[in-house]
């Protein structure tokens, strides 16, 4: 296999990451609601372990590989669809970073409801609230740049 096909794999692999954990990360996170406090410290547990395991390395190599395509393909880098998946990574990134701190916040709720048999503190449902809004922009913004890197409008 080429260099070129080897990256193209590499960067096809790694979105296919970001969209399958955003997926997991998701339900495997929102299942703890009804859940008893060691199966909920469980579930954020797993939830943050497998966002620096599997989400950070996919996204620091998305871009990565990225440029290095569009670098050896012949694209511009200025085409208008190119300029539109920088802006959405952009954003679904941003929007990532915070769900990410939130998730530690959250597993430390859980970890002490599960140590102190305390119920979940009013912080837990606006915290919940925030990784549950900025996770939608993320997850469509992968969408869309999907749509954007097959079509190539």
């Amino acid at each position: 296999m080429n260099s070129y096909l080897a990256i193209k794999t590499l960067h096809i692999l790694t979105s296919t990451v970001l969209f399958g954990t955003g997926l997991g990360i998701a339900f495997f996170f929102c299942s703890h609601r009804k859940a008893d406090p060691a199966a909920a410290y469980f579930a954020a547990r797993m939830t943050v372990l497998a966002d620096f395991i599997f989400t950070l390395p996919a996204v620091i190599l998305q871009p990565l590989t990225g440029f290095w395509l569009i670098e050896h393909s012949g694209f511009r880098w200025t085409e208008s669809w190119l300029l539109a998946t920088y802006v959405i990574y952009l954003i679904a990134g941003l929007c990532w970073v915070p769900v990410v701190l939130i998730q530690i916040k959250l597993k430390s709720i859980f970890r002490n409801r599960l140590e102190t048999n305390a119920p979940l503190p009013e912080s837990y449902a606006i915290l919940f609230r925030w990784w549950f809004l900025l996770g939608w922009p993320a997850f469509i913004g992968l969408i869309a740049v999907f749509g954007l890197m097959v079509a190539k409008p």
